[in-house]
């Protein structure tokens, strides 16, 4: 084998692969990628079993052929090497690589152990642009639970209704909500994706501007634009009927400018106590909004804000870091922020936009 390629597109391809790779005590080749020539194309994989990926990119091929390297030995080795060409080429049990003023020799590794990554056949499948499929999970997946003991809390759920494909997550002391128009969308059952798998697959086409065709089996999902192909298991179980809990009235409601609230917090969080705990106090007829926070060993403090209020007044404890989460994924000027009670979720969202829903648990005193 041996290629000669744009050494940055090499190695932006290579840095996006090596988040695919995994280690595996009784499967040490995980841990690379492999190369494999087709025609005028270099084919980049890598998996963790969990969820691989393939890239493909365009190369000048002098001679065919396929090697698997350590990913995070060609990575490093790759970024470093100077200028502007690479040429890669497999000798002696070895893959050259070496630039007009650079030579290095890297290992490699049996390719024959390298695992094959599955290829998704089926009817079940949609169209959407990539940036909106990086939203879409972008929006939810912090919200997903960081513990593995119920799969169906580490994930995100993705499933389409009417014209809009829904994203859901939660740990079940928050859940986010995005819906993405799409049109032309087809229906097909709900899937459940891992949330590391959801975290690289977002990060991957969120600075694509290609079309991506999802496809769905029982057990995998692919995502594919015209030089990446990735697929992920899915989780097998149901995911909770959380519409159950979104509140259908409002009792309180404040409308807030997000720059306003962000500084708020900034200036609470400071003073929050072990449980990262802030107090809410909406006030209506007082015309207040106020935020408070205090910890016996640091100090207390307390931000009012101004703000459009409505309904009955309403004093809850949230956890900081929860309720501001969500402010990074709103992109209106205003926030609001409706109450239903004490004991009840606080609805979050953009003013005046309905795609994006955030609720969080208030916490007890």
């Amino acid at each position: 084998m041996k290629i000669e390629c744009i050494k940055d597109k090499l190695s932006a391809a290579l840095v996006q692969a090596g988040r695919f790779s995994g280690k595996h005590p009784t499967l040490p080749v995980l841990s690379s990628v492999l190369f494999e020539i087709k025609q005028n194309t270099l084919i980049i994989r890598a998996t963790n079993l969990d969820a691989g990926i393939e890239i493909s990119l365009p190369v000048k091929v002098i001679k065919e052929g396929s090697v698997a390297v350590s990913a995070q030995t060609i990575i490093n080795t790759v970024s470093t090497i100077q200028g502007k060409q690479v040429v890669l080429e497999e000798t002696g049990g070895s893959l050259a690589v070496s630039s007009q003023t650079y030579k290095t020799a890297v290992r490699c590794v049996p390719k024959e152990d390298f695992p094959t990554i599955p290829i998704i056949s089926s009817s079940e499948k949609i169209d959407v642009a990539a940036k909106n499929l990086a939203d879409g999970i972008g929006s939810v997946v912090y919200s997903a639970s960081t513990s593995e003991i119920k799969p169906e809390l580490s994930s995100v759920y993705i499933y389409p209704e009417h014209n809009t494909l829904v994203f859901v997550s939660t740990d079940s002391f928050r859940l986010a909500e995005k819906r993405i128009t799409t049109k032309g969308i087809k229906d097909f059952p709900g899937i459940i994706l891992p949330y590391k798998n959801a975290v690289e697959i977002a990060r991957v086409f969120s600075e694509s501007s290609d079309t991506v065709r999802a496809l769905f089996s029982k057990h995998h999902a692919s995502f594919s634009s015209d030089s990446l192909y990735i697929t992920s298991r899915l989780v097998d179980g149901l995911f909770p009927d959380y519409k159950q809990i979104i509140p259908k009235e409002e009792k309180t409601r404040a409308v807030v400018l997000k720059q306003d609230l962000v500084q708020a917090l900034k200036v609470t969080t400071v003073f929050a106590n072990k449980f990262n705990q802030l107090s809410i106090k909406v006030k209506p007829e007082e015309g207040v909004l106020s935020i408070e926070s205090k910890n016996a060993d640091v100090g207390e403090g307390t931000v009012s804000l101004d703000a459009a209020l409505s309904g009955e007044g309403v004093e809850l404890n949230v956890n900081a870091r929860y309720f501001s989460d969500c402010l990074a994924h709103i992109h209106q000027d205003s926030v609001a922020l409706v109450f239903n009670g004490p004991g009840k979720p606080i609805i979050v969202g953009g003013a005046g936009d309905a795609s994006f829903t955030y609720l969080v648990m208030p916490m007890n005193r």
